[in-house]
């Protein structure tokens, strides 16, 4: 068997892993990884300004694709950087890899310059955090990486390298090498026969698609299920795409700040809930007691200990979501499909009747204006990023999403920040498949400064993208929190000062793209043209930023059947 340098070998692991793209920041510890990268020269990597921008950039890149996201960083404060963006992977049940160099193994215990036990401080927030002290390893312990990313509830993996193992040469031959395989749960006939039964005897029976159902690629049969029983469908944020929210089955999404009017009241009238991948988020179910009722629950999870973590199903189903839908269907199809029943009309009705206005054309902006102007301007097939904060939660109430994979958000661990590089992530993930496709990402003021500087790579490797900026001058989310939560105050959320506070528009010239303030909702669209046009024709990101209504509420509650309303309903 030949003998090679084992950072050649990793390289053509990645490659043969299908990645084709990276996002880090070399130094000296990981040098021998660079060298080997420059060596091959058919992975793209892009530079990062921050190593927390290389995750994110991973991140996006894994959410577009289904594939491991890579992130590259060097020893010391390069991994501890990469921590938020591990936390955010692990939450959303993103597969990333993050690689990061190290001191000398000898030199490990002698508080060597930028020597951390990363592994160590990643543990808690990665599916496996190794560190290689033996070159020979070093293949397995990355085909091993990949095939745990992807395995069960997939999410992040680290693998930290010192640099005299870097150093080092294997036998290994590539040509007879491949990905570890990687089993999939199938669900227990007697318990899908079960779940048929249940779903066949509710009255009001829902669909709730969580992230699971777009992670395991089964919006399609989610729909054919759908519309073979003709039962609704509801999704929670993660699971925002998975049923084109135009469908006449779509009920909307329950919760008690991203969500519809229209939804929370279907949930409530419903007798039986089957949640497709979903872990009840507290920001989906708010008060347990309300959201449980007295319906009937069936959990199917890929994850066994999601299954009554938050409270106990009638019926759980350990699963992947596919699997589990397919076995459904089986079953399904031979008792032949259902005519449209009184429940879906009643769905219907209150998806008719009870939406909340977005057309209003006051100035200073109301922030419904905002996504009523994004929806009618951009195609079904545009891919969205949103973070954290009142944007988002405006998002999840009035944006429309179509497909699965298009609509992306930063849901349980919410870091500010996280727009840009994954926006960046999503761009490059589409270069080969769909390099026309539009990415759109929805910021607020204060999170577009926490990572701006990631504004450079998109000059600098020429990635075109768009941003929806709503600008409020306030930290707003928390400033409601402060104002409406029961604290009385708005202390230390006010980031406005001078006359319009931070000039937005020329942070992005400085880091040359272009962009345009707008304070008038009859300017908007003609903004978001520009905007598609300029991105086109630079090949940079582009602001659009909207002067928005400073202290403007989201509908939110702390249950599901006791929502405040901000704005004047229709």
């Amino acid at each position: 068997m030949p003998k090679i340098p084992v950072m050649q070998a990793v390289v053509e692991i990645l490659k043969s892993e299908g990645i084709d793209t990276v996002f880090g920041c070399p130094g000296a510890a990981i040098l021998p990884l660079y060298k080997a990268m420059e060596q091959d020269g058919s992975i793209e990597h892009l530079i990062v300004r921050h190593e927390e921008g290389a995750t994110h950039m991973a991140d996006g890149w894994s959410r577009t694709t289904g594939n491991v996201g890579v992130a590259i960083g060097t020893s010391g404060p390069a991994g501890t950087n990469m921590i938020t963006g591990l936390y955010t992977a692990q939450a959303d049940s993103v597969p990333i890899l993050c690689v990061t160099g190290q001191a000398a193994v000898s030199k490990l215990h002698q508080e060597a310059f930028q020597a951390v036990d990363i592994v160590s401080i990643a543990a808690p927030v990665t599916k496996w955090a190794v560190q290689v002290k033996e070159a020979a390893q070093m293949p397995w312990i990355f085909r091993e990486a990949f095939r745990v990313a992807r395995s069960g509830r997939p999410g992040p993996v680290l693998i930290d390298l010192p640099i005299d193992v870097q150093k080092q040469e294997i036998e290994w031959d590539s040509s007879i090498d491949e990905p570890l395989p990687v089993q999939k749960a199938a669900p227990s006939d007697a318990r899908v026969g079960r779940a048929l039964e249940m779903l066949l005897a509710a009255e009001r029976p829902l669909l709730l698609a969580g992230g699971g159902v777009i992670l395991g690629e089964a919006s399609g049969e989610l729909l054919e299920l759908a519309e073979l029983l003709q039962v609704p469908v509801q999704a929670t944020l993660m699971g925002k795409g998975a049923v084109d929210e135009d469908h006449p089955l779509y009920a909307g999404m329950t919760g008690i700040q991203t969500s519809q009017r229209y939804g929370n009241a279907s949930f409530l009238e419903s007798d039986l809930v089957l949640a497709l991948g979903a872990r009840f988020g507290d920001r989906h179910t708010g008060d347990l007691a309300t959201y449980r009722g007295d319906r009937k629950f069936i959990h199917v999870d890929v994850e066994p200990t999601q299954i009554g973590k938050v409270f106990g199903p009638d019926l759980g189903i350990v699963a992947d979501t596919k699997l589990f839908l397919r076995a459904l269907l089986e079953k399904a199809r031979a008792r032949g499909p259902r005519a449209k029943s009184a429940w879906v009309e009643r769905c219907q009705e209150l998806k008719r009747t009870l939406p909340r206005r977005e057309d209003f054309d006051t100035v200073p902006v109301k922030a419904p204006r905002v996504f009523k102007e994004i929806n009618d301007f951009y195609g079904p097939d545009t891919y969205f990023v949103t973070a954290i904060g009142l944007y988002q939660i405006w998002s999840g109430q009035h944006q429309k999403s179509h497909l699965p994979r298009h609509y992306q958000v930063c849901g349980q661990a919410g870091p500010l920040g996280w727009e840009i590089p994954a926006a960046i992530g999503v761009k490059k993930a589409l270069k080969t498949s769909r390099p026309d496709a539009e990415v759109v990402g929805i910021v607020g003021d204060y999170s577009f400064q926490f990572l701006v500087e990631e504004l450079a790579v998109g000059a600098q490797y020429d990635v075109p993208f768009v941003l929806v900026m709503l600008n409020n001058e306030y930290l707003g989310l928390i400033r409601m929190a402060e104002d409406h939560g029961g604290y009385d105050m708005k202390y230390e959320v006010d980031i406005h000062y001078d006359t319009t506070g931070s000039d937005n528009v020329k942070i992005m010239e400085a880091y040359g793209c272009s962009g345009v303030r707008v304070a008038d909702p009859g300017e908007i669209r003609g903004a978001l043209e520009w905007a598609r046009k300029e991105a086109d024709r630079t090949s940079r990101p582009v602001l659009v930023e909207i002067m928005i209504e400073r202290e403007g509420n989201t509908a939110n509650g702390t249950s599901i059947a006791a929502m405040r309303e901000y704005e004047p309903l229709p």
